[in-house]
């Protein structure tokens, strides 16, 4: 699957986007013969299997500029890179416990002259700031990841949805999250047609999920 599959549901994207969004492929598949940081299957797909799967978050909220996401777990860059390239006035923070992960994220960064994203090493617990919303694709269990970003969330929203956590995930998610009274799941594909999403959940937990 190549980058028209970004266009088909992206079709508004500038021209420094799409130089952006092309240049991808070239750069993980260099940095992967090094360090690898993408499976070896999955980077022959990987606009629909990371890229566009991170967009998903984007489907369901659209980021207002000079509003602060942090990334968690972030890996190779997902779901924070192509995020940040899709909203270029938001700032982003990709943090990862493991440094190589996140050399590889700095070299995207500076490979694709991304400006509004900051790479950070370290666990998410150390990091004393805190942001609108948090995004992640699948590092823990939901009560742990809960758990690791508490206090971390601004309690102040500028967007008409309350800040929160934007998760994804698949699989059966009821055992995990039956203690969130206002937890939202939503099936990927519902957004994106392809057979990849059909098993995948965006979950939306707001700050306030209790009572």
């Amino acid at each position: 699957m190549d980058l028209t599959i970004i266009y088909k549901y992206f079709p508004n994207l500038t021209e420094h986007q799409k130089e952006q969004f092309t240049k991808l492929q070239d750069v993980y598949q260099d940095w992967n013969v090094k360090i690898n940081v993408v499976s070896r299957k999955d980077i022959d797909e990987l606009y629909i299997r990371h890229v566009l799967h991170s967009l998903a978050i984007a489907k369901f909220q659209q980021f207002a500029p000079n509003t602060h996401v942090l990334d968690v777990g972030t890996g190779g860059g997902f779901p924070g890179i192509p995020l940040a390239i899709l909203f270029p006035e938001t700032q982003f923070v990709l943090v990862d416990a493991i440094g190589k992960k996140i050399k590889v994220v700095q070299e995207v960064i500076d490979n694709l002259d991304i400006t509004n994203v900051t790479a950070i090493h370290s666990r998410v617990e150390e990091l004393d700031r805190q942001f609108d919303f948090i995004v992640s694709r699948a590092v823990a269990a939901m009560p742990t990841f809960v758990h690791w970003v508490k206090g971390k969330i601004k309690k102040d929203s500028v967007h008409d949805r309350k800040n929160g956590i934007l998760y994804l995930k698949g699989g059966d998610l009821e055992e995990e999250l039956k203690e969130y009274r206002t937890v939202e799941v939503y099936p990927i594909s519902d957004y994106f047609e392809e057979e990849f999403f059909e098993t995948k959940k965006l979950v939306y937990l707001p700050m306030k999920y209790k009572g």
